[in-house]
């Protein structure tokens, strides 16, 4: 972190909330390498896929062989929603159970990856002005978890995650993913993890075991995201509003397509773009998934 960046994040009260040894190691980050890490957005789907042995889980394992192992990652999760900005700033976030209903099972896994305070401070700098929040509050939502967990099951890689601020609008996401770029020049895994096409309210529960199966509306919306982001029309899918009744019946709330936006944002519009699990589960879910670079 420069010294004009520390100085208004201390001010700004962004990094109010970290230690003393923390401000002191600030410039002893990640270095920057010549490499460039790929960019995920990932269908996470049911919390189920974190403890079980799935098409889509055994995926999340396979691409985590097809790509440089990270310094760290960092994952922007449609389950962590609060007004202004926040980034995890502990030693060893806690695993969030953050659902209902389901076996205890999945209560029980925990995933003990460590966090990594110094980079939480260092991401903070890299979107001033935007004052991010150092949080002690949360943890590793089930955004988060369930997918690591099976890309890196030893836990041994740092894993922090950054909040979405649901006072703000697609662009403003999309451009403060942007600033993100710089943390892939660092070892960073950026993953953003929600599902494409996302309405619970319209999900046919009674199909769920058919295995693949897509209402129109949902198969035609996914075709058209894919068809977007493989061209790269980002205004589009920025302003998804306008896609007509299918787009709101795909997006009835942003709060889990927002984190593809981030995806996009982190990338550059001269990356490989490729799409994986590009299923559709009960209906009204889509879990395609896309890799940027």
């Amino acid at each position: 972190m420069q010294r004009k960046q520390f100085i208004y994040a201390l001010t700004t009260g962004a990094i109010a909330m970290t230690s003393f040894a923390a401000f002191k190691n600030l410039t002893d980050g990640l270095e920057t390498t010549e490499s460039l890490m790929p960019v995920l957005f990932i269908g996470h789907g049911s919390p189920m896929n974190g403890i079980e042995d799935t098409a889509f889980s055994r995926r999340w394992t396979k691409m985590a062989t097809e790509i440089p192992e990270p310094k760290a990652v960092l994952v922007v999760s449609a389950h962590w929603f609060t007004k202004g900005t926040r980034i995890t700033a502990m030693d060893f976030p806690p695993t969030i159970h953050d659902f209902g209903g389901f076996p205890q099972a999945l209560y029980d896994v925990q995933y003990p990856a460590p966090g990594n305070p110094v980079l939480a401070g260092e991401t903070a700098s890299l979107l001033a002005p935007v004052a991010v929040e150092l949080s002690h509050d949360w943890g590793l939502d089930h955004g988060a978890w369930t997918v690591v967990r099976h890309m890196y099951p030893k836990a041994n890689i740092p894993v922090l995650q950054l909040s979405i601020d649901y006072t703000k609008g697609a662009q403003y996401h999309y451009d403060l993913a942007r600033e993100l770029y710089a943390l892939r020049k660092k070892g960073v895994l950026i993953i953003g993890s929600g599902n494409m096409v996302h309405n619970l309210r319209m999900v046919a529960w009674d199909k769920l075991a058919l295995g693949a199966y897509a209402y129109d509306w949902a198969a035609e919306m996914n075709t058209r995201f894919k068809h977007l982001i493989s061209k790269g029309d980002h205004k589009a899918l920025i302003n998804y509003p306008q896609l007509g009744k299918e787009a709101l019946l795909a997006i009835p709330t942003p709060e889990h397509y927002l984190p593809l936006l981030y995806t996009l944002g982190a990338g550059k519009s001269n990356e490989p773009i490729s799409f994986f699990n590009d299923t559709a589960v009960g209906g009204s879910l889509t879990m395609t998934s896309v890799r940027v670079g």
